[in-house]
């Protein structure tokens, strides 16, 4: 239970974060139960890559998803947020593969698969805790006890399990289609890892002549090089410029070999020449003609881009060296009429940048139309909620124009795919099992060679985490998930495809709300990138100013779905925050002589008493509302504004006085004080975890941490509308007092006699106090009239009064009379704005009557004041 302890002079984050994530831990405090008498609130992460290490971006997602998570545990949820990490199956292998190379000069193919493998687990066990350790560095409430991995034993389990059921519906299957390979990493790639960018490239003219004739057709080409895997040249059926060629032979140019000339409707007559070279064997669209025509697939390429037999002369080469070379022997041939400039979109490997090579190949494919309906209908059916609602647009771009997945990959690491071959008899075989014997000669079977897309498993990731497929508690209770936190750019790589996973193999979706978020950008607006050199090490940052300087940061200003600029500046503002709290929380502790805090009775209350209570509860309404909403980046806003400008520089000090008094301080203003900054703490602890529980802990609140203390709720009975207008008021005239003072260049030290002459001077009753702390006030007079004030005084217009400080106590009297000239023109403008809106017919006609009514009350408030201005401009003149 916590009691009454200092703070230390300065809040010190590195002596403080460590010790108090430690004891969280210690304390199980991160641990979901099963609790049937809780709601369940359940996040699963987007698992970092095993070789990642934290970046921004990483930073952003973990802090979101802490924040949701630390807000629902307090709420009484039982909150289970699983942590783990992904394999990374491309990324691993060429980080693992480039350090053997390194180190010991050896390739993949020396070690031999089995060696090799064992060499990459021993790498994930020295590495693979990097990331989780840096995750824990910012704080994240994961838990641990169930960290999961997706190539560990249940992972395992539930790939195998996917990927027999899909076979067995016929929704996985294999066949040689054409796929985007990279010939850097050595392996098929799905459309969603393929990055598309406008290049600038050519157009080559190319002449091929029908045989025994002088005729030809001239072919426009971006890819020269595939030329030798040209099976037809295509038509449009209804292009009369070739009609008499349809069923005519051509002569390959540099392969003599001979193609038909055939009509089909894929071609645009419109575009280029109008005839089209057919290479089914390289590109998608001949692939289909190359179908429906029977013609032949020739593939022209190595697994690496360079040249194969089929090239003749060319073999061996590069496949950017070969084009060169040909174009200038198609140049010396006659044959290539001229080259055209062209940009065009080409496609990337995510992974490395290299230029992907559509190219035929024998690969398993997961039937996706049948899958991707249910997924659009579950959004469409509000079954699952996107936030910002646009980002659905994405999603359903990429199911409803999607082609079947490939996801086999030709790597080592990652999930073997779970078919085995009978060399001797051409059986193939689909099994759990680890191992398999042919069931028509009985001999063992050999395993396909290759791995499944890492997404194969991430895709089952809300689920498989929990324990499916074994019906087990945590899925029962925990399933679906809450809430996904998330990046745009991961929605078709990653949520659509758990989203039709979900859906096929529970039968429900995997969460309710998928929470978008935009990228962490640097301050010019650039992608944090290595090329640039533009990254922030996020645990850098934490090492200078605390975790919770960088989370509070990164929490304010962020809007859903929106990408963010990072200002080291903004960092050492958070700490400034930080720092802030601690030295109110410090006064405060050092004034405390109460053991109990208990709120005290509201006729005990003062003026600022209820004030400040009134603000507080509206606040909690707001922030509750804000994070419920996921606009997490205004409820850290109010946070922000409450706890500096009403808590810190107005509460505390106008209690001050209170807490000094000679006969002992103050009971009530102790309370109260307490009572609003224990609240506060609590809104602010999903946002700064640690400085809020270093401070609660030394403050007598009965309870053991603010982590797992209850989540402020609004209470009617600290609604205090009235007395809130009314401070309101009372500040606005302090604030008044003290622009003048400041414009007058009046030092603070320097007392004036204060005269407010007020409508209602109930409003202003027993504020002297306040006018005297907070406006360098000598006395404080309030009247209902001008009588016995200086006609000289300096004066200022606020709501309900106007305020007097004699003149000859304060000012030089030709800058006064410049300052209200200044506000005259002000007011005046003013008063312009508001006419030229009302008589705006179409603003009166469309906008709502109240803000009309607004407007007009302004016009009249503004007249007020200007007649007030003017009458005091005449005195001084």
């Amino acid at each position: 239970m916590n009691t009454k302890k200092e703070l230390a002079k300065t809040y010190n984050p590195s002596e403080v974060e460590d010790r108090i994530y430690a004891d969280w831990i210690d304390k199980g405090y991160f641990h979901a139960e099963i609790d049937k008498s809780k709601k369940p609130f359940t996040i699963v992460i987007p698992p970092p890559n095993v070789t990642g290490q934290l970046h921004m971006g990483h930073a952003l997602d973990e802090t979101l998803q802490d924040i949701l998570i630390r807000y629902k545990r307090m709420q009484g949820y039982s909150t289970l947020w699983v942590p783990g990490t992904d394999h990374a199956g491309i990324a691993t292998q060429i980080k693992v593969e480039e350090e053997l190379r390194v180190n010991e000069g050896l390739t993949r193919y020396d070690l031999g698969r089995e060696k090799f493998l064992e060499r990459v687990w021993q790498w994930k066990e020295k590495y693979g805790s990097r990331i989780i350790n840096q995750l824990k560095k910012i704080g994240s409430s994961c838990d641990w006890e169930r960290e999961r991995f997706t190539m560990d034993e249940g992972c395992s389990k539930a790939v195998k399990e996917v990927f027999v059921n899909l076979y067995n519906k016929g929704l996985i299957y294999q066949g040689s289609r054409i796929i985007n390979w990279c010939p850097h990493c050595i392996t098929a790639l799905s459309d969603a890892e393929v990055d598309h960018a406008e290049q600038p490239g050519n157009f080559w003219h190319i002449k091929y002549n029908v045989k025994d004739s002088d005729e030809y057709v001239v072919i426009a080409t971006t890819r020269p090089e595939t030329l030798f895997g040209d099976t037809a040249v295509a038509v449009n059926p209804e292009d009369e410029r070739y009609s008499s060629l349809v069923g005519k032979t051509l002569i390959l140019p540099l392969v003599g070999r001979e193609i038909p000339v055939i009509a089909d409707e894929y071609v645009d007559k419109e575009f280029g020449t109008g005839c089209v070279k057919i290479t089914p064997a390289h590109d998608p669209n001949d692939f289909e003609v190359g179908l429906r025509h029977n013609l032949e697939q020739i593939k022209v390429m190595n697994d690496d881009a360079t040249m194969n037999s089929y090239a003749g002369k060319y073999e061996g080469m590069d496949r950017y060296e070969c084009r060169k070379q040909m174009v200038e022997d198609l140049k010396e041939m006659g044959l290539l009429l001229k080259i055209e400039d062209h940009s065009h979109n080409v496609g990337q490997c995510y992974r490395c940048g290299t230029t992907v090579e559509p190219i035929i190949s024998k690969q398993w494919f997961v039937k996706m139309e049948p899958l991707a309906k249910p997924a659009i209908d579950a959004v469409k059916n509000d079954e699952t909620e996107f936030i910002p609602e646009h980002f659905e647009k994405i999603y359903f771009h990429w199911l409803e124009n999607i082609r079947d997945w490939c996801i086999s990959r030709q790597l080592w690491w990652g999930h073997r795919i779970p078919a085995f071959y009978c060399d001797d008899c051409n059986e193939m075989v689909v099994t759990k099992e680890d191992s398999a014997v042919c069931p028509k000669c009985g001999k063992p079977m050999r395993q396909d060679p290759d791995t499944l897309d890492t997404w194969f498993s991430s895709a089952l990731w809300p689920f498989s985490t929990l324990g499916w497929p074994d019906k087990t508690e945590e899925m029962e209770y925990f399933y679906p998930t809450s809430v996904l936190v998330t990046g745009y750019d991961i929605i078709p790589f990653w949520v659509m495809r758990m989203m039709f996973s979900g859906l096929e193999h529970t039968g429900q979706v995997p969460f309710d709300k998928v929470f978008i978020h935009g990228l962490v950008r640097d301050s010019q607006g650039r992608k944090m990138s290595k090329s640039l050199g533009n990254g922030i090490d996020p645990l850098e940052i934490i090492s200078q100013y605390g975790a919770d300087a960088l989370r509070f940061t990164l929490a304010t200003g962020n809007s859903p779905g929106n990408d963010m600029r990072f200002y080291t500046e903004r960092v050492e503002a958070s700490r400034n925050f930080a720092n802030k709290i601690w030295n109110a929380s410090r006064f405060l502790m050092m004034n405390l002589s109460i053991d109990e805090i208990k709120l005290p009775d509201a006729s005990e209350l003062k003026l600022e008493d209820k004030w400040i209570l009134s603000a507080y509860n509206n606040l909690v309404k707001e922030v509750t509302d804000n994070l419920d909403k996921f606009e997490l980046g205004i409820a850290v806003s109010k946070l922000y504004d409450f706890i500096w400008d009403n808590y810190c520089d107005w509460y505390i000090e106008l209690v001050k006085p209170r807490l000094y008094e000679k006969d002992g301080a103050d009971k009530v203003a102790q309370n109260v004080l307490s009572y609003v900054l224990i609240g506060a703490l609590k809104l602010l602890h999903p946002f700064m975890p640690f400085i809020t529980e270093e401070i609660f802990s030394g403050l007598p609140t009965g309870e053991d941490s603010i982590m797992v203390s209850p989540w402020p709720e609004y209470n009617e009975a600290l609604c205090f509308d009235d007395e809130e207008k009314r401070m309101h008021i009372v500040m606005d005239a302090i604030r008044s007092v003290r622009n003048i003072r400041a414009q007058m260049n009046v030092v603070p030290s320097r007392k004036a006699k204060i005269f407010i002459v007020a409508k209602d001077k109930a409003v202003f009753e027993n504020t002297g106090i306040y006018f005297e702390k907070m406006a360098s006030a000598s006395e404080t007079v309030v009247a209902d009239s001008t009588d016995g004030i200086d006609e000289n005084a300096v004066n200022v217009v606020v709501e309900g009064a106007t305020i007097y400080i004699p003149l000859d106590e304060l000012v030089d009297r030709s800058k006064e009379i410049e300052r209200l000239e200044k506000e005259l023109k002000t007011l005046e403008a003013e008063i312009k704005r508001v006419e030229g809106k009302l008589g705006n017919a179409g603003f009166v006609a469309k906008a709502p009557a109240h803000v009309v009514e607004e407007e007009k009350a302004k016009g009249e408030k503004y007249a007020k004041m200007l007649a007030e201005v003017k009458a005091s401009l005449e005195k001084l003149k």
